[in-house]
């Protein structure tokens, strides 16, 4: 299994990035390489909640289905999903902060098999590139949220 993380302070709520992260619809705006996310549950976003997303990396699409395994209002999401033999646990905590609020992205990626195990780095070395810009998008989403621009 390979971990990786990031934090960043968002000029927004824990309510504010709370209600923007647990939005199906939003992931496009703010998660690099994710064309589209849909719910397949109906709302709200809670544990249970399912959904699907296409997203692309290394010039391939794929959709996923994800679950949502724990959401605890403005504090924490945690979304999974397993595509191509490899699993994804994606968490999103957040934290009151100075300014804001404190997000911190975590992400389990593990293969599934000994088959996809050559595959693991690759996939988490995408996604440790992805996670800064994936921060500045949401910072730069929930900003254009903020001013009424979205």
């Amino acid at each position: 299994m390979r971990r990786i993380t990031g934090s960043a302070l968002l000029a927004a709520s824990p309510a504010e990035v709370y209600a923007f992260i647990a939005d199906p619809a939003n992931v496009p705006r703010w998660q690099t390489n994710v064309i589209s996310s849909a719910r397949t549950s109906p709302a709200p976003t809670v544990a249970g909640s399912t959904g699907e997303l296409v997203f692309e990396v290394m010039g391939q699409r794929t959709t996923a289905r994800t679950v949502i395994r724990e959401a605890v209002q403005d504090k924490r999401l945690v979304i999974a999903s397993t595509v191509s033999g490899m699993s994804v646990v994606g968490t999103l905590d957040l934290a009151t902060a100075e300014g804001g609020t404190r997000v911190t992205y975590s992400s389990e990626i593990k293969a599934e098999s000994i088959w996809m195990a050559p595959l693991e780095k690759m996939v988490a070395d995408v996604a440790e590139k992805d996670l800064v810009p994936s921060l500045a998008r949401l910072e730069a989403a929930l900003r254009t949220t903020s001013s009424g621009g979205g």
